[in-house]
């Protein structure tokens, strides 16, 4: 599977308007997520104070370390790349720390059939019947509306993950957690927070870092929730970095798509955090549309 998807990013106040608007206009679903989890401790690196080999239950990708982003299609790292991030139907970069890239709250497009023969109620509707679709990757929202399909979802996906760690990636990203701000008012940040402890506890159990992906709105929240480090999409580009680095410290990757993202990126975070510019379709070398650096 080649992954083509990342989520369409909105600086946060941006979102805000948009999503109380949205609330206003359209009927919310009650947040089913009063059955309460306990939030698993937040997991640390080695190498920070006080943590050893012994007390550091999972390792995370080394900071500010040479990123490449290879989500779009597996290629020989660019020299000097010590983590890359690749689709889960990829297979680990040799010599590298990888990351396995799981589009785990919207459908793939070219899985949109299975879906639908094979779990069509747990794809999220509108009030008419009608699929809600993310239409800038064409791909239909996963309804995580209740706790049972909160449930039966983090199983599917949970066996994803599973296979990530079978195939001997160290970490795993998975992308759409602010699918509840396209959702037309059907989904909450309190469901989506809900999803995550369940594919966190999933991890968990081979001891696989999780991601958190975009979402700054999130806060100190997604680190509750089990998240261990985040990869921002264009954090210099809406001003949004240092959110991420009060809560992760430097375990933040950036991803930009603008020369004057990255420059921007390069000049304030890049002494600290890792910092990659790519094209927005995340394209392998010998496409016309392929850009890679990294400071």
């Amino acid at each position: 599977m080649i992954a083509l998807s990342r989520t369409w990013r909105r600086p946060a106040t941006l979102a805000l308007l948009l999503a109380t608007a949205a609330v206003a206009t359209w009927s919310v679903v009650p947040d089913a997520s009063a059955d309460q989890r306990s939030e698993p401790p937040a997991r640390q690196a080695l190498g920070a104070p006080g943590v050893t080999a012994a007390s550091a239950a999972v390792t995370l990708p080394p900071a500010n370390a040479v990123f490449d982003y290879q989500i779009g299609g597996a290629y020989p790292l660019p020299a000097g790349v010590r983590v890359v991030s690749r689709d889960r139907e990829d297979v680990p970069a040799a010599g590298a720390y990888t990351i396995c890239y799981v589009n785990a709250f919207q459908t793939q497009p070219q899985e949109t059939a299975w879906w639908k023969a094979n779990h069509d109620d747990l794809l999220l509707r509108d009030a008419a019947g009608r699929y809600v679709v993310d239409g800038r990757w064409n791909e239909i929202l996963l309804d995580i509306s209740t706790p049972d399909k909160r449930a039966r979802l983090a199983g599917i996906v949970g066996g994803w993950i599973d296979g990530c760690a079978r195939d001997g990636f160290q970490a795993v990203e998975p992308d759409n957690m602010d699918s509840y701000q396209r959702s037309r008012g059907r989904l909450t940040r309190a469901q989506a927070l809900d999803y995550v402890r369940l594919l966190t506890a999933r991890a968990d159990r081979t001891s696989l870092p999780v991601a958190q992906k975009n979402t700054v709105e999130f806060g100190t929240a997604g680190r509750n929730a089990g998240l261990d480090f985040a990869v921002a999409e264009e954090c210099a580009r809406w001003t949004e970095c240092d959110r991420y680095t009060d809560v992760y410290g430097n375990h933040v990757i950036v991803i930009e798509y603008t020369d004057e993202a990255y420059r921007t990126a390069c000049r304030t975070v890049g002494d600290r955090l890792s910092v990659v510019r790519r094209d927005v379709q995340v394209s392998v070398p010998g496409s016309r549309r392929y850009v890679y650096d990294a400071c």
